[in-house]
């Protein structure tokens, strides 16, 4: 079924992509109208750019710069306080016919597996998720390390890392992963 236009129970799904001029660089923009008594409306609160756009999107140690539109920039107060940030990104150059349920493992010994045990792109909403560093702030600007979105890429949120819950620090120490990825992990 084409994710552009796919009925949900009751609710009509549709999706266009166009493009707009934000922050003064072209950019595509997403719209999704969903008919029914659920909603959901997202936009951009800034927009990440790289110095160079070709770089090697996966290199951890890579600074990006994430500049929040000036109508957001005074929640940034305070954010200076923290080391760590969650980005939450849209990932809009993920081509339509791309996305999929199961997902082929990059190495041989890798299986099939369904899309939402991977960190593949390609997704049926493709949300970017990443936990960078923060180098620091100039003004609404956020200087990051470790950031794996594209030069131009929409940024949805932050959220500090890590969370806490009534004076606790919640920070995963004890994880279990699939043996296959421990094989390939070095």
């Amino acid at each position: 079924m084409n994710p552009s236009q796919m009925k949900r129970g009751n609710a009509s799904v549709f999706r266009q992509v166009g493009k707009s001029n934000y922050l003064g660089h072209p950019q595509r923009f997403i719209v999704i109208v969903v008919i029914s008594s659920n909603k959901i409306e997202v936009s951009p609160i800034g927009v990440v750019h790289r110095q160079h756009p070709e770089e090697e999107v996966n290199d951890r140690d890579l600074v990006s710069r994430i500049v929040i539109d000036k109508e957001y920039a005074e929640g940034l107060a305070g954010i200076d306080d923290w080391s760590h940030l969650y980005v939450i990104f849209w990932m809009d150059r993920i081509a339509d016919e791309k996305k999929t349920l199961l997902c082929r493992g990059s190495e041989p010994d890798m299986p099939t597996v369904g899309i939402f045990a991977t960190r593949a792109p390609v997704h049926p909403n493709p949300i970017g998720l990443t936990l960078v560093e923060l180098v620091r702030r100039e003004g609404n600007v956020l200087v990051v390390k470790g950031l794996d979105a594209l030069h131009r890429t929409p940024v949805l949120d932050i959220k500090p890392y890590p969370y806490w819950v009534k004076g606790h620090w919640i920070v995963v120490t004890k994880y279990k992963t699939p043996t296959y990825l421990r094989k390939t992990i070095k």
